[in-house]
Parts: C-alpha cells; sequence; structure tokens
C-alpha cells in the first residue's frame, strides 16, 4: 500500500498561537516599519554568532518583497514593555512545487543580551507550527496533495544553544557546510579553455540563461530548489552581485555551460578582517561535467577580484557535494574556517 499523500498525513494544522513569556509585553508579525529594528537584532547577534559577516539590511527588507511570503502570517517579533524589539523570525516556503517536495526555510535571531530566557525556544516552536502549517496548505492545494515536506534551519555548529533550541523541536542534523577562504596573495593561476568554451564576464541580458544554468546544476545537490525569476532577480538585481566579477562558460551554441558568481558587501570587510569578495554560486550544467569548467570559471573569478585589489575569495561549500567540490576548492588554494550545519525536520 503506498503512503498517504502529504496532505491527509497532515490534516488541517490549527493557526499558531503566539507564545506567552513574562519578559515580552509583545509577540506580533513584522512590518516593514520594524526593518531597522530587526536588522539592529541581527547585528548584535551575528556579532556573537558569526563574526566574520553581518546580516545584510537588504536580506531583513526582502521579507516585504517576496510575492511568496506573508509577513503578517509567516514572521514574528518579541517586543519589550518599551517597544524594544529583541528577537525576530520568519518562517519561508520556498515557491518550488516541483515532484509535489516542499520546502520551508526557517530563520530568526535574539539579542545577545536577551538570552537564556526561553524567548528563542518560545519563537522557535511558533515558527515550527506556522511552517507546518505552510506546508499542510500548500500540499492540500496541489493535484497529487505533495509528497514530502522538510523544514530547516542553519546554525553555527559551534553555536551548541541555538542547535539545542532547534533540536528541542524535533530537527535533526542532516548536512554540514563548510566556509573557505582564498587568501590572493598574487595572482592566481588563470586555466585555458576548452576550443568549444568561452569564459565571459556575467552579462545581465542573459539572466534568464543563466538561471536556466542554475537550475539545472543545482538540481543534484542536497537541500537546492529551482530559483524562479522574482527570486534570482533578488539576487542579481542586488546591491551587492558583482557582474564584473562573475563569470561564466559559454557554449560554442551560445549555452551557458557553467557560471561562478560573486558578491561583494563592504559592510564585511571590518568583520572578516581583511576585502575580500563572496562566491555565491558555483556550478556546471550535468551535461558538461567532466570538462573540468568548475576550476575554469573560479580561477577565472580569483583573476577578476584580485584585479579589482580585493584581499581574499570566501565561499561555503557542502562537505559532502556529490561534485566533489569542497576537494576542487582545497586544490585552488581554499582553506576551511568554519562550519554550519542544517538541521532538519521532515514531515
Amino acid at each position: 500500500m503506498s503512503a498517504p499523500h502529504l496532505a491527509d498525513r497532515l490534516g488541517r494544522p490549527s493557526a499558531p498561537t503566539p507564545p506567552a513569556h513574562p519578559a515580552i509585553a509583545t509577540w506580533r508579525a513584522a512590518t516593514s516599519d520594524d526593518i531597522d529594528a530587526i536588522h539592529a537584532v541581527f547585528a548584535a547577534a551575528d556579532a556573537v554568532d558569526h563574526p566574520t559577516w553581518i546580516t545584510p539590511r537588504q536580506d531583513v527588507a526582502e521579507v516585504f518583497d517576496l510575492s511568496h511570503v506573508d509577513p503578517a502570517l509567516d514572521t514574528l517579533v518579541a517586543v519589550l514593555p518599551d517597544g524594544s524589539i529583541v528577537a525576530a523570525g520568519s518562517a519561508m516556503l520556498h515557491p518550488s512545487r516541483v515532484d509535489g517536495k516542499l520546502s520551508v526555510d526557517i530563520g530568526g535571531a535574539v539579542h545577545p543580551e536577551w538570552r537564556r530566557h526561553g524567548i528563542g525556544g518560545a519563537m522557535m516552536a511558533w515558527l515550527d507550527q506556522r511552517g507546518l502549517q505552510q506546508i499542510a496548505q500548500a500540499a492540500a492545494a496541489l493535484e497529487d496533495g505533495g509528497t514530502a515536506g522538510q523544514l530547516k534551519v542553519y546554525a553555527r555548529e559551534d553555536n551548541v544553544d541555538h542547535v539545542a533550541v532547534v533540536e528541542a523541536q524535533g530537527y535533526t542534523p542532516e548536512r554540514w557546510f563548510t566556509t573557505m577562504e582564498r587568501v590572493l596573495a598574487g595572482e592566481p593561476t588563470q586555466l585555458e579553455a576548452p576550443e568549444d568554451i568561452t569564459v565571459l564576464p556575467y552579462d545581465r541580458t542573459r539572466d534568464e540563461d543563466a538561471r536556466v544554468a542554475r537550475n539545472d546544476a543545482f538540481r543534484d545537490h542536497w537541500g537546492s530548489l529551482p530559483s524562479n525569476m522574482e527570486r534570482w532577480q533578488h539576487f542579481v538585481g542586488g546591491d551587492f552581485f558583482r557582474p564584473d566579477l562573475s563569470r561564466i562558460a559559454v557554449a560554442s551554441d551560445g549555452t551557458i555551460v557553467a557560471f561562478c558568481l560573486a558578491s561583494v558587501n563592504e559592510d564585511d570587510f571590518a568583520a572578516l578582517g581583511g576585502s575580500h569578495a563572496y562566491i555565491d554560486l558555483i556550478g556546471v550544467v550535468r551535461s558538461h561535467r567532466g570538462r573540468r569548467l568548475a576550476p575554469l570559471v573560479v580561477s577565472a573569478t580569483l583573476g577578476a577580484i584580485f584585479a579589482n585589489g580585493l584581499e581574499r575569495a570566501v565561499l561555503d561549500v557542502d562537505t559532502a557535494s556529490p561534485t566533489g567540490a569542497n576537494a576542487l576548492y582545497e586544490r585552488l588554494g581554499f582553506v576551511a574556517t568554519e562550519r554550519d550545519v542544517a538541521l532538519v525536520r521532515r514531515v
């Protein structure tokens, strides 16, 4: 007998009830007027949780722009009697419905001065229930009733308090991601492209072609779901994306077959201790794997970063990448610095 559809398994979960906590005067949905206050909470938390990078304000603001996010239902802030926000979180259902699989990303932070008071646990319980409700509602709207659902949280591996709060809600560590850095003390070696491949700077007129290439390249990567045009435009049209540092590999028929896309956030320079570019995405479409196109585009991007006077390149890699990416980056001079863990609850 086949397993019940996801919609049947979940039924109709009720809307989450706002938490109760003696120190918090109000739990409510976030509004766009709260962006700066929420960003201040994240900045204070970042300084403790991952001091080498800072959550950009635009990441907070983005929640109020995406069509698949309803801030009135998907966000929560904890407000003190004086009106100060000391915790904020969101549960965001990914817009992809491929193969009936549904995924919710849960994120948030508690101001360090208000930790170990139960606020984080109360907020996490609400976000988990909202995420479960989102999956159930989305599954019920699918013809096949949905096949699988997951709720996912990322945390620094050594942030034991954060990990403990998430695990208390039934989440299990499932995947680890390593941050790696490459010091650019000299000009990186450039690799020669195959005869039928041309390496070019990223071209914004080819945003859709690049998105298609990205979705093909990441089809077999853990936790990756197709990026729709709205989300893609938030990335390539964002304040930090650098087309001049990014590189695409184009086949003789004009198809984008590999890419290395980079961004620069100068607010992170002091936190990391030097100027740098962050490499957001590296990929090769599956029909062109095994041709050493990944090191080709990465080395080209490293050359562009060096030529722009930046001191380092930084990236994150799945330690169990199906393409062996972590070993590739080590060969290109990247060194591991810290690790994050993805905690998942499957429903």
